[in-house]
């Protein structure tokens, strides 16, 4: 740990699912910190509101406390799946080395692709990445400026974009293909993700720009090559071919 930080801290980062991050490091270990993350990321993307959604599906929190009885320090450092991709930056931000955080898989039904996608129209923003990274001071909001590129560039994971093609018809099938491409591509994947599906019924102009012809359809927009699967993708061993 850096010598200017205390023995004892908390530690919190919220992300967005384009990769922006707002984070705080605080030795008081005051409440209402993620709330005021995501009025942060209120203010500096031009929201309409707070992106509340994001709790807690994109959170990593570190505490650090001392064992009064045997003087050592104690640190326990969790993450979301969706967050704990960001291992190294976590790091980075909070001066802790190569440590190693823990997944937190509570608050699936919150986290699932299907609600985090309802919110794509109305908060458009949050799925671009604006190479965003924010200490938050305190609860006024007021923050540093991002951290220089080179840090970016170390510590931040490059994207992957996938478009899922599927028929408004058939809830139970797409909300069953939803549900296994979270739990591979958040298991699976070392960077950051974007996932947006595309109901071929209500979008059929770029049904037919994308030249998809059943579905499921499965496309990896980026990085190239672009690769696609048609049909349910139903093994890991698929979906390890599409991302190889």
């Amino acid at each position: 740990m850096p010598d200017s930080v205390a023995p004892s801290f908390k530690g919190i980062a919220l992300f967005t699912p384009g990769g922006d991050c707002v984070y705080c490091l605080d030795e008081q270990k005051r409440a209402h910190w993620h709330l005021d993350l995501c009025a942060t990321l209120q203010t500096h993307l031009g929201l309409a509101e707070p992106p509340y959604f994001l709790l807690p599906c994109f959170t990593a929190t570190v505490d650090r406390w001392v064992n009064p009885k045997t003087q050592t320090p104690v640190m326990v450092a969790e993450a979301y799946p969706r967050a704990l991709r960001f291992q190294p930056l976590l790091n980075a931000l909070f001066g802790l080395g190569s440590l190693q955080w823990q997944p937190n898989y509570s608050s699936a039904e919150e986290c699932s692709v299907a609600l985090i996608e309802s919110y794509r129209p109305t908060f458009p923003q949050l799925w671009e990445c604006h190479d965003l990274i924010i200490q938050v001071e305190q609860a006024t909001g007021r923050s540093e400026e991002p951290l220089p590129a080179d840090v970016l560039d170390s510590a931040l994971p490059q994207p992957h974009c996938f478009k899922l093609f599927v028929s408004g018809a058939d809830t139970v099938a797409t909300e069953k293909m939803l549900r296994f491409l979270y739990t591979t591509l958040e298991s699976t994947l070392p960077g950051s993700y974007t996932l947006q599906v595309i109901d071929v019924t209500t979008h059929p102009a770029e049904a037919e720009a994308a030249y998809i012809s059943a579905t499921p359809t499965l496309i990896q927009v980026s990085p190239e090559p672009v690769r696609r699967v048609v049909g349910n993708v139903q093994s890991q061993e698929q979906m390890a071919l599409l991302l190889a």
